[in-house]
């Protein structure tokens, strides 16, 4: 991973280090590149004089001589800017991997913070900028910076007064540079900020289309887009008005410097330091001096903007990632699904608690259900069973093993969760319910058998191979639920947690889940989260939480039977309350 580090673009220097051979050829390119230039200024000197005298001989001499040098230069800028096209292109993918890899391994409260759009913007547009500014710096600012010291220097050996004059001007146009630079750089970060929002509410958007149409809002939503589109184009505009005004006042000062030299040279020739040939090839040296200026003056507003999104990619490593396993964290072997809390306490902030000194046992092939309002710690039991997070005080155990001490992949190949909305990615059913897994034809099958899913699947084209439209938009919530619950038992696990699975569904989708449900919990410890208690009242034990605390615990009838709190919320939900 990249080492933090306040030095920007440097980096980014371990990146460009296997590529060291394409960079020293593409090195070799530049150098035949610049050292071209002062041999055009000096064929210019000879060039302009034999015009002026008509001596036809020499023009057509130095004629052949310039084109041979501009053959020769072109063909390296040519060399030049493919070899090191290549190099700059690799870092920014290889930032962008590792930037990813980062992000699935964020700790998951600091990525519930971060928007969806704004991450996407980090990595697709910051991502790019970043390659496009290290390709510049390596095709043309690095060239332009040589072939301003090789044609200043030069300079220097035609007339040194001549050139010291001219070298005066440098500092006022880096001054100037550099003052609007910094400018640009802050209206570009600000700009960028206004894109990251902007995407932002463009994914939220699209994404809820039609509730917004359900609630005839598309005036507010409107709005709402109007006014981020306003600011993205003022931020825009004001760091486009910043350039606008630099190129003018930095090409004023540019041609108030050449008409300068032009009288300094003026003077040199009367007093017999320099000769009309020599002044024409320092005018013509001093004319190569343009080109180089005006690219590294619109590279470093560039460099700028590149720095700002390098900036936004590095927060991204600010973030706080996972913990990673105990050194000499164990494999997990042969699991019976044996669950145990020891004095269980949780806050995600410490003002805050979440599961107090919870204490609880489940035996292997138990189905326990968890109820209770929203807050009272049920997502959380399940956020600790995965490892998503870790308990601040006393012991999750699994089999007799404490969780911290296992190696994470391990545990959650052995813990399936079957989440209450079935995300999957586009690609085939097989290759959605195998999930990145290895999987023969034959195991995808009967995972699917067992989640009840076999029988849609095969009846639709392709079966299996049938492909999946983004987010399973061409399958039923019940169809993408049972596919979810195929995913979840494909690699056997011991223990399945059920977060919800059948709320969203209608009632013909939820039997055809359930069967799923049924047949895959078959053998297994199984954990359900319900606030519909309709569907747990099979379970071996409900548990009732509130406020991060077990308050009843029992089956459906005894606790019925008892007449506490479980009851009255069976009674609001007109479940039965027969015994």
């Amino acid at each position: 991973m990249l080492a933090p580090s306040p030095a920007g673009f440097r980096r980014l220097w371990p990146l460009l280090q296997p590529h060291r051979p394409r960079l020293l050829a593409g090195g070799f390119c530049m150098v035949v590149f610049v050292a071209c230039w002062p041999l055009l200024a000096s064929l210019a000197g000879r060039l302009i004089p034999a015009i002026g005298e008509g001596d036809l001989p020499a023009v057509l001499r130095n004629i052949g001589a310039a084109l041979a040098v501009f053959l020769v230069q072109k063909a390296a800028q040519f060399g030049q800017d493919t070899l090191l096209a290549g190099p700059a292109l690799a870092v920014s993918q290889d930032l962008r991997r590792q930037l990813f890899a980062r992000l699935q391994r964020l700790d998951f409260g600091a990525l519930e913070k971060l928007s969806a759009g704004d991450l996407t913007y980090r990595l697709t547009e910051d991502a790019d900028r970043v390659g496009e500014v290290i390709y510049k710096t390596l095709q043309d600012s690095t060239p332009s910076a040589l072939q301003l010291l090789a044609v200043l220097g030069y300079m220097l050996w035609l007339d040194w007064p001549l050139a010291l004059a001219t070298l005066l001007l440098a500092p006022v146009v880096a001054v100037l540079v550099s003052l609007f630079g910094a400018r640009v750089m802050g209206a570009a970060e600000r700009s960028q900020k206004q894109v990251s929002e902007l995407a932002s509410l463009l994914g939220e958007a699209i994404g809820g289309l039609p509730l917004v149409r359900a609630f005839a809002a598309e005036p507010w939503l409107q709005q709402r887009f109007d006014a981020e589109v306003d600011l993205h184009r003022r931020a825009r505009y004001r760091t486009l008005r910043l350039l606008a005004l630099q190129h003018p006042v930095v090409g004023f000062i540019e041609a108030a410097g050449i008409l300068a030299v032009l009288l300094i040279g003026a003077a040199r020739i009367q007093s017999g330091g320099l000769s009309g040939a020599g002044f024409s090839s320092f005018v013509a040296a001093l004319l190569m001096l343009i080109d180089p200026i005006a690219h590294l003056t619109t590279n470093y507003n560039e460099f700028q903007q590149g720095q700002a999104s390098l900036r936004r990619l590095r927060a991204i490593e600010a973030e706080p990632v996972e913990p990673p396993d105990r050194p000499g964290a164990r494999p997990l072997g042969q699991v019976r699904g044996e669950l145990v809390l020891e004095g269980v306490s949780f806050a995600y902030t410490p003002a805050k608690p979440v599961l107090h000194d919870l204490s609880l046992r489940i035996a292997p092939g138990q189905v326990v259900a968890l109820v209770g309002p929203s807050g009272a710690g049920k997502s959380t039991l399940f956020s600790l069973l995965l490892r998503f997070n870790t308990a601040q005080r006393g012991r999750v155990l699994l089999d007799g093993q404490d969780l911290a001490d296992l190696q994470a992949r391990q545990l959650r190949r052995a813990i399936a969760l079957v989440p209450q909305q079935s995300r999957v990615f586009s690609g085939t059913i097989a290759e959605a319910i195998a999930f990145g897994r290895p999987a023969s034809a034959s195991q995808i099958r009967e995972a699917a058998r067992l989640a009840n899913a076999d029988g849609f699947i095969d009846a639709l084209p392709g079966g299996f191979e049938a492909r999946l439209e983004e987010g399973g938009s061409n399958l039923s919530g019940g169809q993408l639920q049972r596919l979810a619950i195929a995913r979840a038992v494909l690699g056997n696990p011991a223990v399945l947690l059920l977060d919800e699975a059948t709320s969203a569904l209608d009632a013909e989708a939820e039997e055809a889940v359930q069967r799923g449900l049924e047949q895959a919990m078959a053998g297994r410890t199984v954990l359900v989260i319900a606030h519909r208690l309709s569907t747990v009242q099979e379970a071996d034990r409900i548990l009732l939480l509130e406020a991060g605390r077990i308050v009843e615990e029992g089956s459906h009838d005894s606790l019925m039977a008892r007449g506490g709190r479980y009851r009255d919320l069976c009674q609001r939900q007109l479940i039965r309350i027969e015994g």
